[in-house]
């Protein structure tokens, strides 16, 4: 795997750094607050999961039209979108909680999506955390599908309607993961990746397996089985809800890296500057006084915040945020922020139209 080498091109970008680190650890010291979630996290957790868990034991439990069932459906895909965002995202980057077995029990959450922790791990924490932007190692703007979100991909002549039939297929991100898990799986594992996640390729194969068939048998098998529903409305059932979480999943990350000011560096360049400078580069924040948004979200509109700070539940963005504007408008750095969720769409079309012209 090819290894990219972050270094200070100047000075002040330790000085940035180090006071950075500083500022916002003293937020918490005064405020003697812990960097990890709270009450409220546990609260969230509870709303999230029941918004997928409840509709789907009503869809169970009692007879009802067919619209009905759809809506419910509608309701699930926004509530497993809500989990993996504010629960699963949180767990798995350890900030949920000080207790590993807590993050470990919550990141598991992923299941319930039909995808696979380790794959996330390596795709999201690994290769989209340390290389945020990078054509060719960021997997999170390599090509998907007919979609082109990285200068470095191949442009074919059909990219230039992308910014209409984007809203089709990315809704079909998540029900593409359920596949493409496994290929990822021997890819990452090639890399040597697998490994370095403490894992061995055949184990995470197999539970990998197991885990997807009983969630097919779950997701599937029990609407058959409990209710009069037909196989191929179950089936459609099945799309709606996966189509609404993908939808929302995939806007909300590409809301964060594929907007104006956000660069996209190339592989081929070996050094790049300091890495939380990097990071200031390649990310935006939108949205921030959204509040309902960014509860629902778990905080990923104040994606700068996230990159920079990972370990920290994203309950404390909205405070250390002006923190991190403040010190980085301070030593000269870029802080790229979109005001609202619309302006943040418009520019998100934006680049997609310029992705998609010659």
């Amino acid at each position: 795997m090819h290894n990219i080498t972050f270094k200070s091109q100047a000075n002040t970008e330790k000085d940035f750094v180090n006071n950075l680190r500083k500022n916002v650890s003293d937020y918490f010291k005064t405020n003697h607050i812990s960097t990890k979630g709270n009450a409220a996290m546990v609260f969230k957790t509870m709303i999230m999961t029941a918004m997928y868990v409840l509709p789907f034991v009503l869809i169970l439990m009692l007879p009802m039209p067919v619209w009905v069932a759809a809506m419910l459906c509608v309701v699930m895909g926004i509530g497993i979108a809500g989990v993996g965002m504010s629960v699963m995202h949180d767990a798995c980057h350890g900030a949920y909680s000080k207790r590993h077995w807590v993050n470990q029990l919550l990141g598991g959450t992923l299941y319930l999506l039909g995808s696979n922790v380790l794959n996330w791990k390596i795709q999201h924490n690994v290769l989209h955390h340390t290389y945020t932007n990078i054509a060719g190692m960021d997997e999170d703007i390599n090509k998907k599908g007919p979609i082109r979100l990285a200068l470095k991909t191949p442009l074919k002549k059909y990219h230039r309607f992308q910014f209409i039939y984007v809203f089709l297929f990315y809704g079909m991100m998540t029900i593409v993961k359920l596949v493409n898990d496994f290929p990822n799986l021997f890819k990452y594992s090639k890399k040597g990746l697998v490994r370095q996640q403490h894992g061995e390729l055949r184990s995470e194969f197999i539970k990998m397996v197991l885990r997807k068939l009983l969630y097919i048998a779950v997701i599937f098998g029990l609407p058959l089985w409990l209710t009069s529903f037909t196989w191929y409305q179950v089936l459609i059932g099945f799309v709606i809800m996966h189509w609404v979480a993908g939808m929302i999943l995939s806007f909300v990350f590409q809301l964060a890296h594929v907007v104006e000011g956000a660069e996209q560096p190339f592989e081929e360049d070996e050094h790049y500057a300091n890495w939380h400078v990097h990071q200031l580069r390649t990310t935006s924040d939108f949205a921030r006084n959204n509040k309902i948004l960014g509860w629902y979200i778990g905080g990923l509109n104040f994606q700068i915040e996230h990159h920079l700070f990972p370990n920290i539940c994203h309950i404390h963005y909205s405070k250390i945020a002006p923190i991190v504007q403040k010190t980085a408008l301070q030593y000269g750095i870029p802080y790229n922020l979109k005001p609202s969720l619309t302006s943040a769409l418009y520019s998100h079309i934006k680049m997609l139209k310029q992705l998609g012209a010659a």
